[in-house]
């Protein structure tokens, strides 16, 4: 058993890839008081500030390094589908992103809400909503990937949703904090060297 030496600047996750190739049974949709509103061409300031309120504390960071063009190149592509979950008041509290790029397979390339909202059930809600909306004539597999850097409910809550892990890869990648893309405070779970 070895242990990897990772540059103090660095992060290192382990990914897991899941994978659903048959669309789930259909069943009621959970009560919740958000809605999902679709998001066409979104602004990449505006796009970042929702990424960064609902991943912020898992240091979720790829779209916040990409400058607004190689951003908008993926969100506004015709088969990337963004959409925020709203509240009653209409704050934008959650994101599904949902990529159709790959003929036959739908990626979430993002799903969650802010912290505030862990475990009061509107996560049954949103991957009800994704699964309606992945799930599209054409479509013969939905991947998800979560990491050892998210939520510990995470792994469990996709699997119990339906998904399978079929692979496991090591990620590393700056620390987003280090950058500045991330406040000190984001990913307290996490220490920072």
């Amino acid at each position: 058993m070895a242990l990897i030496p990772v540059d103090p600047a660095e992060l290192a996750t382990i990914v897991t890839t899941l994978e659903m190739t048959r669309r789930p049974p259909l069943r009621p949709l959970p009560a919740s008081p958000l809605r999902l509103v679709r998001w066409e061409r979104p602004d990449p300031d505006r796009y970042r500030m929702l990424f960064r309120r609902v991943g912020g504390p898992w240091l979720w960071y790829s779209r916040l390094a990409m400058d607004d063009a190689a951003l908008a190149a993926i969100v506004h592509d015709p088969c990337v589908q963004v959409h925020a979950a709203i509240d009653r008041a209409g704050i934008e509290i959650g994101m599904l992103e949902l990529d159709l790029r790959q003929p036959g397979l739908c990626t979430l390339a993002y799903v969650g809400l802010v912290p505030e909202l862990t475990g009061r059930g509107h996560g049954r809600w949103l991957m009800a909503e994704a699964m309606a909306r992945a799930w599209r004539p054409g479509v013969a597999r939905v991947c998800v990937n979560t990491c050892t850097l998210d939520h510990p409910s995470a792994l469990g809550f996709y699997r119990a949703q339906g998904f399978t892990p079929v692979r496991r890869t090591i990620e590393t990648f700056p620390d987003p904090r280090a950058l500045g893309l991330l406040p000190d405070t984001a990913g307290a779970h996490v220490p920072r060297l």
